[in-house]
């Protein structure tokens, strides 16, 4: 069974960068799609941004595009989202997602089996 450890996320100032990776083991990541999903308090999971499995598709919201960038290593079985311009309104609990499909999706979270903890990013002065 795929296993997804999330880490990265911190307080951070308005402007700054975060990088937030997603550590994934007990399957080769060829097969699988991943996605960055975030939660904000009192809000509804979001879909930031996906990843096909070959990494050819990759899809962000727009709220996203231009700041943030989704990139695969399957080497070393990991997914990573390189945050940069962070904003207040970044600020939530950003989840990696993962599940067996060629092409991703970023708006429905039922489409992922398999999820990590989560990590807090807050971005505040």
């Amino acid at each position: 069974q795929l296993q997804l450890v999330d880490s990265g996320g911190e307080l951070v100032q308005p402007g700054g960068s975060l990088r937030l990776s997603c550590a994934a083991s007990g399957f080769p990541l060829d097969y699988y799609a991943f996605a960055w999903f975030r939660q904000a308090p009192g809000k509804e999971r979001e879909g930031v941004s996906c990843i096909s499995s070959s990494g050819g598709s990759i899809e962000y919201a727009d709220s996203v595009k231009g700041r943030f960038t989704i990139s695969r290593d399957n080497a070393k079985n990991m997914v990573y989202l390189q945050m940069n311009s962070l904003k207040p309104e970044d600020t939530a609990v950003y989840y990696c997602a993962a599940d067996a499909h060629d092409e991703c999706s970023r708006y429905y979270s039922t489409y992922y089996d398999y999820w990590g903890q989560g990590t807090q990013v807050t971005v505040s002065s």
